[in-house]
C-alpha cells in the first residue's frame, strides 16, 4: 500500500524557522521548528509519540534527532538537484524516500 501513495512535501523557510508539511491521501502531517532549538513534537496520526526533537544542519543536510520511547530515531532531509531526499530511522529500521520537485504555476 505504501508504494501506491504519492505524498507531497511542502517546505517553507524563514531564516532558521522551517515548516514542513507532508500531504497524502492517507494523512497529513506538519512540523514547525527552529534549527538548533530543541522542541516538543507529537507525531499525531503517524505513530502518536511524544518526543523531544532537535534539528541541526550537517553538511547541507537537515538532521533531526528525536528522543522518545524508541531508540535511534530521527530523519535527514537533503537536496540533490531537483530531488528532495528523506531518510527516516527508527531503531534498526531505515526508510528512504525521494520527492521530485513540482514546478510552480502562476
Amino acid at each position: 500500500m505504501a508504494k501506491l501513495m504519492k505524498p507531497q512535501k511542502v517546505i517553507q523557510q524563514n531564516g532558521d524557522v522551517f515548516t514542513i508539511r507532508t500531504i497524502s491521501s492517507l494523512r497529513n502531517y506538519a512540523i514547525e521548528f527552529t534549527v538548533g532549538k530543541e522542541f516538543d513534537e507529537e507525531t499525531k496520526g503517524v505513530d502518536n509519540q511524544k518526543l523531544k526533537s532537535l534539528v541541526t544542519w550537517d553538511n547541507g543536510r537537515l538532521v533531526c534527532v528525536q528522543i522518545g520511547e524508541k531508540k535511534n530515531r530521527g530523519w535527514v532531509h537533503w537536496l540533490e538537484g531537483d530531488d528532495l531526499h528523506l531518510e527516516l530511522t527508527c531503531e534498526d529500521q531505515i526508510c528512504k524516500q525521494v520527492f521530485k520537485k513540482v514546478q510552480e504555476t502562476s
